[in-house]
């Protein structure tokens, strides 16, 4: 025997919570904003790790050699003039110690290679910085390593680098031991060669601090403004079509009420999770994004089921109140809704265990917004149907089907 919950008595409470948490938000987004990413605001991230160098790599001679790292050890790429390609390659298996490597990689003739490790360092994970050109030439190319027991940096010491200069901020990532930290820096279109610049500062702010063999840039991307601007509004304009389309198809499969009260319900969880965005200072990017569309079609998934469930129990319950048919038909569909938003959410949990960076942040706003759609499928939307069904009586078509009591169903559902 199920039990019937009496979802009608929790209507108003929902509705002050939400309001609570979305003017909370609001309050959010007023005093500190939004932390727009790259994807949005104009400017660079670059991605800067401290790890000393294990490796230097010269080489001077006729033809072109290039490094290729991996998780398996190191690639010399040499094109000779007017000769076939030959790859030398230095596992990290076959060469156990930075001084076997460095005494194997000075056999190949032209290259120069000096132990910056010690000679017994174990070799492996070596990785070179995207600031320096993996083509080899007399000046020196650095392959990094992280030590086994190295000096943890401090984000504020980091942040210090860029005192006084405006619109830089710095956070970091990954674990304390990798010393990865992410630089943004703004741009406001008046310096045509920002991308440079902006680059060569973040850099020499670093060298100055660590020294250029315990600089490595891993990663960096650059946003114009004009790019920036254009994708913002589209991104509003693909937001609002996707709720304008959920409402035609939900207007088109039920009333107008249920339709209005399911598009209520997606912008409830919309701005819940911009309100969680907000508070949290998570960076706002083109995957955070995705994540809110992604709420918005499992959310309405969710709520269709339920309405559905509404407008069968519509035709075979005799009901006096409104609320008795929203009651019965969440008490039936709760099941439901809980097993699906928990085994999605084991899934998504996963995700944002194993993972880091963007798809960490991804992850944990579709936890948020899973929670949201689940509340606001039970109660936000029901609440909406319920308030402009007040009053409502069935038509007569649908009393002439309407075989079973709203009483003796609800006894039927309640356990002894």
């Amino acid at each position: 025997m199920k039990k019937l919950i009496q979802f009608s008595k929790f209507f108003v409470p929902a509705v002050i919570i939400s309001v609570v948490l979305i003017l909370g938000g609001i309050v959010s987004f007023c005093i500190q904003g939004i932390n727009f990413g790259i994807d949005f605001k104009p400017g660079m991230i670059e991605s800067v790790q401290i790890a000393p160098t294990a490796i230097e790599l010269s080489y001077v001679g006729s033809s072109t050699v290039s490094v290729e790292t991996d998780a398996q050890g190191i690639d010399l790429i040499i094109t000779g003039v007017g000769s076939a390609n030959e790859t030398r390659s230095f596992g990290y298996i076959d060469y156990a110690t930075v001084g076997d490597m460095v005494k194997a990689m000075n056999t190949v003739e032209g290259v120069t290679a000096k132990a910056k490790a010690d000679s017994s360092v174990a070799a492996q994970g070596f990785f070179g910085s995207s600031a320096e050109s993996a083509t080899l030439t007399s000046a020196a190319y650095r392959l990094h390593y992280i030590p086994e027991n190295p000096k943890a940096v401090s984000v504020d010491e980091v942040r210090g680098l860029f005192a006084g200069m405006n619109d830089y901020s710095v956070k970091q990532t990954g674990t304390e031991s990798e010393n990865t930290f992410q630089i943004r820096a703004g741009d406001d279109g008046s310096d045509e060669a920002a991308s440079k610049n902006i680059q060569d500062t973040i850099l020499a702010a670093f060298t100055a601090k660590y020294g250029a063999d315990n600089v490595v840039v891993s990663q960096t991307d650059f946003v114009g403004s004009q790019f920036s601007k254009s994708l913002a509004s589209k991104s509003i304009w693909l937001a609002v079509i996707t709720l304008a389309l959920i409402w035609v198809y939900a207007a088109i499969r039920f009333k107008w009420d249920f339709a209005l009260g399911a598009i209520i319900a997606l912008i409830h969880d919309s701005l819940i999770m911009i309100a969680f965005i907000s508070v949290t200072q998570m960076e706002f990017t083109s995957t955070t994004l995705a994540a809110i569309l992604t709420i918005i079609g499992y959310s309405i998934n969710a709520t269709v089921v339920i309405l559905d469930r509404v407008r069968e129990n519509i035709r075979i319950i005799k009901f006096k109140k409104f609320t008795e048919v929203l009651n019965i038909s969440l008490s039936e569909t709760l099941s439901r809704s809980i097993i699906t938003t928990v085994t999605t959410m084991l899934a998504v949990g996963a995700l944002y265990i194993f993972t880091s960076g963007s798809m960490k942040d991804f992850a944990l706003a579709l936890l948020i917004g899973m929670l949201s759609g689940a509340y606001s499928s039970i109660f936000i939307s029901s609440s909406f149907i319920a308030l402009t069904r007040k009053n409502w009586k069935p038509s007569d078509e649908e009393k002439s089907t309407q075989t079973v009591k709203a009483e003796d169903y609800t006894a039927d559902l309640v356990t002894d």
